[in-house]
């Protein structure tokens, strides 16, 4: 098929069987190529379109903008722990001080001091509340988290992820969307 729009400037929100996003912070998204091709391998149904559509010598297709899969797949119920999902967990706020700017993440209970990596001694934090703390302990640097360090639920982090939307929502989405806010034109 050829079509004339870049790779990312008709993007698909990819829901599940039962109409819920994959994910909420990363939004669950394809492009516009992966969504039809998984239509003609019949892994998901069409549920809106853009006015976009997509031609071959024997057939035409509207772009799809949101499609659902057609096998439910169940959600995991303890997230991978990363980098982006501490950060996620922790608002993408320092621990320390509040900043949003320049994140890291620091360990609590500094490793040298047997601290190990796990969402319960791993905080978000800004590269100067790092800095400073250094290789110290809580007591030690005079600094202590804001939030005690936990092992989210993915519902813990699809919440927090709503607090973030995406930049861009197409008003196909909103439907299946679940964000307090209003969009620009």
């Amino acid at each position: 098929m050829n079509a004339h729009v870049s790779h990312g400037h008709w993007p698909v929100l990819v829901l599940n069987a039962d109409f819920r996003p994959l994910s909420y912070y990363p939004l669950s998204l394809w492009s516009w190529q992966d969504a039809i091709k998984a239509v003609f391998l019949d892994r998901v149904n069409i549920v809106a379109h853009y006015d976009q559509a997509v031609h071959s010598p024997t057939l035409q297709m509207q772009l799809p903008s949101v499609v659902s899969l057609k096998s439910f797949v169940k959600p995991t119920t303890h997230p991978a722990f990363t980098r982006f999902n501490v950060f996620l967990r922790d608002r993408f706020n320092c621990q320390y001080c509040g900043s949003p700017e320049d994140l890291t993440f620091d360990h609590i209970i500094p490793r040298s001091k047997g601290g190990q990596t796990t969402w319960e001694n791993v905080v978000a934090a800004c590269s100067p509340c790092n800095l400073r703390k250094g290789n110290l302990t809580p007591v030690q640097a005079k600094m202590f988290p804001r939030q005690h360090a936990f092992a989210p639920t993915v519902h813990q982090l699809h919440r927090n992820g709503r607090l973030f939307p995406p930049n861009y929502l197409h008003d196909s989405w909103l439907d299946y969307l679940y964000w307090d806010t209003e969009l620009d034109p």
